[in-house]
């Protein structure tokens, strides 16, 4: 069986706390990415695991790369259309959940019929 679909906003999620992420993107991203490998693991409190996550990074953080339990999308232009993209080719009936607090992009996902859960739903 295939694992339910994680999709994360790198962006969003790490610019949700203002801890100086700014003077570092891709080390922060690249936090981020480590830490998403438990929940690829585990899970998260709404959604259990094992889940298959895929980290969505832009900007300065494009040269982020995957690792086990974590795939890295670059995004060559707008992040929040590849995060569409991205959710746009998932299986219909494999469940989708986004994470990011964009509004726009929320509407955008949720008319694909994926979940959304805010930034600090994962550990950066």
């Amino acid at each position: 069986m295939t694992p339910p679909l994680l999709v994360v906003d790198a962006a969003n999620v790490v610019g949700s706390v203002p801890d100086g992420w700014w003077r570092d993107r891709a080390g922060a991203a690249t936090r981020l990415r480590d830490n998403l490998v438990e929940v690829a693991e585990n899970g998260l409190p709404t959604l259990p695991g094992p889940l298959e996550v895929v980290l969505v990074v832009e900007g300065k953080a494009r040269h982020v790369e995957s690792i086990p339990g974590v795939r890295v999308v670059s995004a060559p232009g707008s992040g929040d259309d590849t995060i569409v993209d991205v959710v746009r080719t998932n299986t219909p009936d494999r469940p989708c959940t986004v994470i990011t607090a964009d509004r726009a992009l929320r509407h955008r996902v949720q008319a694909l019929n994926a979940a959304v859960l805010g930034p600090r739903t994962v550990p950066r």
